[in-house]
């Protein structure tokens, strides 16, 4: 059974006092999220941002922060920042004890396969994703029973039973090239329905799909699209393939979020629209001041379990600890390792 969570405890129950101590310690960071973080908010955020900084080192820790966290855990606490799989990978070479991995409990498995001799730990054990929890291992088994001897490719963003059953994992950057690399005909891809679209429209190997889907990514639609377009006629569309196909078609760039992120750092558009989960323009708005983000906001209910509070406290008390089935952990880290040879792709 779970450990029973305790709510979140509010700054006086912490303790914790914006102090001229804690501004000081927190200056550089506050300086960077001035135009994103209200003066009000950061007051709040601060004490946490400093303590949780010093417990960091007491507990010789890293904390991985995915690219839908919120801004102040971004940019105020987090070592490593990126997407799932580039978070578990940049923990291989980490050189800490305990890994704080700030996103949903999938990629908190992801980070103790490829660790496994390091305490990983995830501050909110209800942080989960529709998309992982649309299918599982034994759902893997039968269809390979339906379709024998065809490879399945699975996406990362799925619980370590599925990753088991596969024959190799691809991250949304470099679907189409892991596809590619089996050398067949035909590929069980899982269990995005909305990627595994995409993908098939760009490569001739037939794709057999799952019906999953992203809850934040599905409910975008190509009216909302043309609306932006409507009000700014200048905006660039950046969308992630795990939107439905009709998104797509009126997107300017498909890519995943380090792509998206990519594309913005490098090209610099003077508006932009990204349709995915919100607190990416919030991030990515702190680095890039010369570019307008139009901000749809369709929020991750999982990753906003995540919180400084809740980082403070999977430090002070090392909960929740994540483990995998050591044989099972071998199984699915050899899909991923499967992949990681084949190319881990650009980012979109």
């Amino acid at each position: 059974m779970a450990p029973v969570q305790t709510p979140d405890r509010t700054t006086p129950d912490d303790g914790l006092e914006f102090t001229p101590e804690v501004e000081a310690a927190t200056k550089e960071i506050r300086a960077r999220l001035e135009g994103t973080i209200a003066e009000v908010e950061w007051a709040v955020h601060a004490p946490y941002i400093a303590r949780i900084q010093e417990l960091k080192k007491e507990r010789n820790a890293v904390i991985l922060a995915h690219n839908y966290q919120t801004p102040e855990i971004f940019h105020g606490v987090a070592d490593i920042v990126g997407d799932s799989l580039g978070l578990a990978q940049e923990a291989v070479t980490a050189e800490a004890d305990v890994i704080v991995l700030c996103g949903v409990h999938f990629m908190a498995e992801t980070a103790k396969i490829l660790n496994p001799e390091k305490m990983v730990l995830i501050p909110d054990l209800r942080a989960g994703c529709s998309l992982a929890e649309s299918i599982t291992g034994e759902d893997v088994r039968k269809l390979k029973e339906r379709y024998p001897g065809v490879p399945v490719v699975t996406y990362v963003n799925t619980s370590a039973d599925v990753k088991a059953e596969s024959d190799i994992c691809c991250t949304s950057s470099n679907a189409v090239q892991v596809v590619e690399s089996l050398g067949v005909d035909r590929v069980i891809f899982l269990p995005d329905e909305y990627l595994a679209k995409w993908v098939a429209t760009q490569t001739d190997v037939e794709i057999i799909r799952w019906d999953g889907t992203c809850e934040v990514h599905e409910r975008f639609t190509a009216e909302e699209i043309r609306q932006y377009r409507r009000g700014y006629p200048d905006v660039v569309v950046l969308a992630h393939p795990e939107c439905p196909p009709d998104v797509l078609d009126e997107a300017d760039y498909v890519g995943s979020t380090a792509g998206m992120m990519g594309y913005v750092r490098d090209r610099q558009p003077e508006r932009v629209v990204m349709i995915t989960e919100c607190s990416m323009s919030d991030n990515l708005a702190a680095e890039n001041p010369n570019v307008d983000f139009v901000r749809p906001c369709n929020l991750c209910p999982h990753m906003k379990r995540i919180t400084l509070p809740r980082i403070l406290r999977a430090l002070e008390n090392l909960e929740y600890e994540v483990e995998v089935d050591p044989e099972m952990a071998e199984r699915a880290k050899n899909a991923v390792e499967r992949m990681l040879a084949v190319g881990r792709g650009s980012g979109g």
